[in-house]
């Protein structure tokens, strides 16, 4: 346990940590030593099959990057330290996922089709902090029957997980947890640095 959680000493807000994974791919890529070569177009196939084995994997790790990035998210206030959990990056179809279910379609006679109308952005929010919420830590905080009832017990009305973020995060805290979801989620990167790589 560390010194500063025996002793209480937190920064008031959401505290995010650092990426549980390790940085160790990144930090081979910065070791070596990157040669730029012009080829023409029958060299470039041949460079490219000669590394082939490596774009597969890199492709391979790439795809991984779900299961095996999280970050740390603690609840601070006051100096006390309410609750933490661990948040993992998002697809573009979570994300879509969580835009749909909290969407107001209206049928447009005009063109025959459904239009988004509204965003119920609150909820959105929540469903995206949940959908992001590492099984283990959703199962203990936001499904967990015993804050429900607890809630509850208080005259809220808490019906599923969703509810139970709305009723213990600030807005503040939400839109921070949301910003450290989306870095995570690779929308924070510098799309310079994307491009180059």
């Amino acid at each position: 346990m560390s010194k500063d959680f025996r002793k209480g000493n937190f920064t008031k807000g959401v505290t995010m940590g650092e990426s549980d994974t390790t940085n160790e791919a990144t930090q081979k890529v910065e070791e070596q030593e990157i040669t730029e070569y012009e080829t023409n177009e029958e060299g470039t196939k041949i460079l490219i099959r000669a590394n082939e084995e490596d774009f597969i994997q890199g492709l391979i790790d790439a795809a991984e990057y779900a299961s095996e990035e999280t970050q740390r998210i603690e609840i601070v206030r006051e100096g006390r330290l309410y609750f933490a959990f661990h948040v993992r990056p998002l697809s573009s179809q979570e994300y879509e996922k969580c835009k749909k279910k909290y969407t107001k379609y209206v049928r447009n006679k005009q063109f025959g089709m459904k239009l988004p109308e509204d965003t119920d952005r609150i909820k959105y929010q929540s469903a995206i902090i949940y959908e992001a919420t590492v099984e283990e830590d959703r199962k203990n905080l936001w499904d967990n029957h015993k804050v429900w009832n607890a809630l509850n017990a208080k005259e809220d009305r808490i019906m599923n997980g969703l509810d139970v973020i709305e009723y213990s995060l600030k807005a503040g805290e939400k839109d921070k947890v949301l910003e450290a979801i989306d870095k995570l989620s690779g929308y924070d990167d510098n799309l310079e640095e994307v491009a180059k790589n």
